[in-house]
Formats: structure tokens, sequence, C-alpha cells
């Protein structure tokens, strides 16, 4: 485990890493998730054997610090993300971001372009106020001290073994600001500045069980692979994990 600070008040972002060659690859979950639990098994298929990659827990998240002063905004988580990148001495990465990990991974190389070659973007939020049925949608519908007193718990019984199993682990105030802070977007917004990235690589995943991906056609003409990964929903590593190995390498 490496860790390094990242609010300029002694708290830590967390990551894990692999050796190996080639670029880093930096893998980066979404709300209430955590990067190794997301993301391990497919960096250790064989045919992504021997790449050096990190998986980092955002603040608040998995084994990362949560300071109760901290705002959680995709600014602030992406340049958390900057703080473990430099300290790592990384730059010209490739970026594998899930869901809110997506959307602060857009967020970082706008903010650090030093620092990012290519993205991979599964099901990342593009947009500000999203409909009701992201998955933010319910913890940001709580006010925070609601959501801390007893907002945390139920949304937990609501939201299924696997997705609970990594958000009990995140603080629940964190948790609510990283939520409204995804629900707010950032400026300028995500999808604006993912088709401004013409100097890095850009692919964007999305599971088939989703529906299409409102906006593709402007994607794909700004230069974004826009790739449909059949019999997957929100969940793509995990319901299609071949097809996701693929996308990550380069592949169709």
């Amino acid at each position: 485990m490496q860790q390094t600070e990242f609010d300029g008040r002694g708290s830590r972002v967390r990551w894990t890493e692999t050796r190996g060659g080639g670029p880093m690859r930096v893998y980066v979950h979404g709300l209430g998730a955590a990067s190794t639990v997301y993301h391990a098994h497919v960096a250790a298929r064989p045919e992504r054997a021997g790449r050096r990659s990190m998986f980092v827990d955002l603040p608040g998240h998995g084994i990362s610090d949560r300071p109760a002063d901290f705002g959680y905004t995709l600014e602030e988580h992406a340049d958390a993300l900057a703080a473990a990148l430099d300290a790592a001495e990384v730059t010209g990465a490739e970026l594998v971001g899930h869901s809110m990990g997506g959307s602060v991974a857009v967020v970082l190389a706008h903010r650090r372009p030093d620092l990012v070659a290519r993205l991979v973007l599964t099901e990342a939020n593009l947009d500000a106020f999203p409909p009701p049925a992201a998955g933010s949608s319910g913890i940001a519908s709580y006010a925070e001290d609601e959501f801390v007193a007893g907002g945390y718990a139920r949304v937990l019984d609501e939201v299924g073994p696997v997705w609970a199993a990594t958000m009990r682990l995140a603080d629940p105030r964190a948790l609510h600001r990283s939520a409204v802070g995804l629900r707010r977007g950032s400026d300028p917004v995500m999808r604006d500045i993912l088709t401004g990235l013409h100097s890095v690589e850009r692919v964007y995943l999305q599971g088939e069980l989703t529906g299409p991906l409102d906006g593709a056609d402007a994607l794909e003409a700004a230069g974004v692979r826009v790739v449909t990964v059949p019999g997957a929903g929100h969940n793509v590593m995990f319901d299609n994990p071949d097809a996701f190995v693929r996308a990550v390498a380069g592949g169709a």
C-alpha cells in the first residue's frame, strides 16, 4: 500500500500498485466503491499481466482518509488523484474510470493534462443533474445530516449486496458530499471536457442492458470511441469481463 497527503492537513489518499512495464494504468472506482474490488480481477488476467497498475481509493472511500472538512467535489477528487499520481511519479497514464471515477478521470485530464494520455470510461457520468434513476440520486435526495443520521443505513439496505459491500466502507458524510458533487457536475461540465480532449485517446463503454448512451453520435464525431458491451449493465467489468478486458487493451 502507498499513500500521500492530498488536502494540506495530513489526510492521505491510498492505493496499491502492481509492478510491470508500459505506461501506468490507473483504476478509479465509482461512488461508494473501491478500486481493487471492481478492477483487480480484470487486471490480473493473463492478457493484462505485466502492466504496471495503480488501484486508487478516492477520499472518503475504501482505505483512504475521510476528512470531515473536505468538500468531495469532482474537482477535489481529481486533485487528490493527481496527488497520488505525482507521488508515484506518473505522467501520461491510462485512466480506467467507472461511473463517478470516470467523471473524476475526465476532470483530471482537464486540470492536469500532463498526467493523462488515455481514458477508458465505463458508464461515466457526463452530465449534471442526471435522471432520477442515476445511483447518486437516492443519496443526494437526503439533506447531509439526515443522510448521516439514518439515510445511509436505509440506502445500504436498498442498493443490494454488491454495492453495499463497498459502500459500507465509505464515510457517510463523504459519500453524501460525493453524490451531491457528482450530480452538480464540473465546470465546464464533463461531457464538454471529454469532447474537447483531442490529444487524449478516449473510449467510452456502455452496458447494453443500460440502454443507448445519450449523445453517442456527438461523442463519436468528437473522436470518442463508444463501445456497447453485450450482456452488461452498469458494472461492465463484472457482467462481461472478457469484453471489458478487450476494450481496456484497445480491441473492439
